[in-house]
């Protein structure tokens, strides 16, 4: 049985209901042994929930603003291709961006200023991130490994939007799900997905049970033999 008929519907669920860890527990229990992104990734602020699908961004170092000398054009624009990948967000979907170095910062405030008009439900940066009070007083989910305010500039470019990435071997093709609250973050590949959140909602249910087993004074024992759940 399906427990939600559309995206939204899905979001809310995930916002209300799950957690990261609930899910990551599933995805193991299925054989799906690596889907969390590094620890170090984490919410600027502890209350984010990001929940959307993923638009994947390559981004790669460079050493000067504009290469004129460069045999590939991409590189004589400033920011590479982050303008047009930046406008490409669709509703729901998530930039997520690896790529480069740590010396400089991959997102700030006027990005996510773009980033919610556009409805998008976040970004998750395997680097930094920067404008941080700006980026929290909007109140838009950004999940990074730090905050650093050097600009990307003549530092680094995207040169490649919507195709797979792997962040620490953890593989996300666009369209995936990214989920992540101030435990982690963690990948939902697109063709389980329906499969892992009927699961999880199961799981978050029954543990509910299990609380209330646990609150009445049973042992832990015994609440894993009747429920199979801890």
């Amino acid at each position: 049985m399906s427990y939600y008929k559309s995206f939204q519907e899905l979001k809310r669920l995930a916002e209300t209901e799950l957690f990261t860890a609930l899910v990551g527990d599933v995805l193991d229990k299925m054989g799906y042994l690596h889907q969390f992104l590094p620890a170090s990734i984490k919410p600027l602020d502890l209350s984010m929930v990001v929940f959307g699908k993923a638009m994947p961004v390559v981004e790669a170092d460079v050493f000067g603003e504009q290469l004129s000398v460069s045999a590939n054009p991409f590189l004589n624009k400033p920011f590479g291709l982050m303008f047009e990948a930046l406008d490409s967000l669709l509703e729901d979907e998530v930039y997520i961006c690896t790529g480069s170095s740590l010396r400089y910062a991959l997102w700030g405030g006027l990005m996510s200023t773009r980033a919610m008009k556009l409805k998008a439900s976040g970004a998750v940066l395997h680097g930094y991130s920067r404008d941080t009070n700006e980026v929290i007083r909007l109140g838009f989910p950004a999940f990074s490994m730090g905050t650093y305010a050097q600009d990307q500039g003549p530092r680094g470019k995207v040169i490649d939007y919507r195709v797979p990435i792997e962040i620490e071997k953890v593989l996300i093709k666009p369209g995936d799900i990214v989920y992540g609250d101030r435990d982690g973050v963690v990948i939902i590949p697109q063709l389980i997905q329906d499969e892992v959140f009927e699961k999880a909602l199961e799981k978050a249910r029954g543990e509910k049970e299990v609380l209330k087993a646990l609150q009445a004074g049973m042992s832990t024992v015994d609440a894993f033999k009747k429920f199979g759940i801890m």
